[in-house]
């Protein structure tokens, strides 16, 4: 792969949006051309899944299946926009991947880690993200956000517990994956979180 691939991970309300707007324009402006994506989502049957996933209103989905629909989707940007542009040099900005799989249904909703670990092997292989940034807050901060935005969808609804147990996930792998991950506090002012990535990037790109 001679591009590079980059996630952003963290839970609900730390910043995702605005820091990946950041992160884009900057490599933007070091001559990489940028591929911003999502997850779930990304293509257009992947985006189809996600509204499934997050519909409030949608039928009761169980641990299993909210699992493997992750996957699916997944395994549909993997292979029609994660993969290509990789392979064409292209800098991947990509909100979510597994990590986020493995912080929210297994932390959150108590899913067997092996098992996603196995599924993840599965579909993607090899293929993990060059850098992850981390955007850390405390769970109660980080949904007093959200709320703050409007609507909130079916993954925004769980108990605070909930988001508790999804923030002690991503700080477990960011331990176990400390030669990709980096913690960035997100409960601080913008421009220190901004400087923070942009020391972070600047590491990546030495790299390149």
């Amino acid at each position: 792969m001679k591009g590079k691939f980059i996630t952003i991970e963290g839970s609900e309300g730390v910043g995702k949006t605005t820091n990946i707007n950041f992160i884009v324009n900057f490599l933007t402006n070091h001559n990489k051309e940028v591929v911003e994506t999502r997850e779930p989502g990304g293509t257009a049957a992947a985006e189809d899944i996600r509204k499934i996933l997050l519909n409030p209103d949608s039928e009761l989905i169980p641990d299993i299946a909210e699992l493997l629909l992750f996957f699916a989707a997944r395994s549909l940007h993997l292979e029609n926009v994660i993969v290509p542009a990789l392979k064409a040099g292209k800098f991947i900005i990509c909100d979510r991947f597994t990590d986020a799989t493995i912080a929210y249904q297994g932390f959150g909703r108590g899913f067997d880690i092996d098992r996603i670990n196995n599924i993840a092997q599965w579909v993607h292989a090899d293929i993990q993200p060059d850098l992850t940034i981390l955007l850390d807050a405390p769970a109660e901060i980080g949904m007093q956000r959200a709320i703050k935005r409007g609507e909130i969808d079916r993954m925004e609804s769980e108990e605070i517990s909930f988001y508790e147990r999804v923030r002690e996930g991503y700080i477990c792998l960011a331990k176990q994956y400390s030669d990709r991950f980096v913690v960035v506090d997100a409960n601080q002012p913008l421009d220190l979180v901004q400087k923070e990535i942009i020391m972070h990037l600047k590491n990546l790109l030495q790299k390149n």
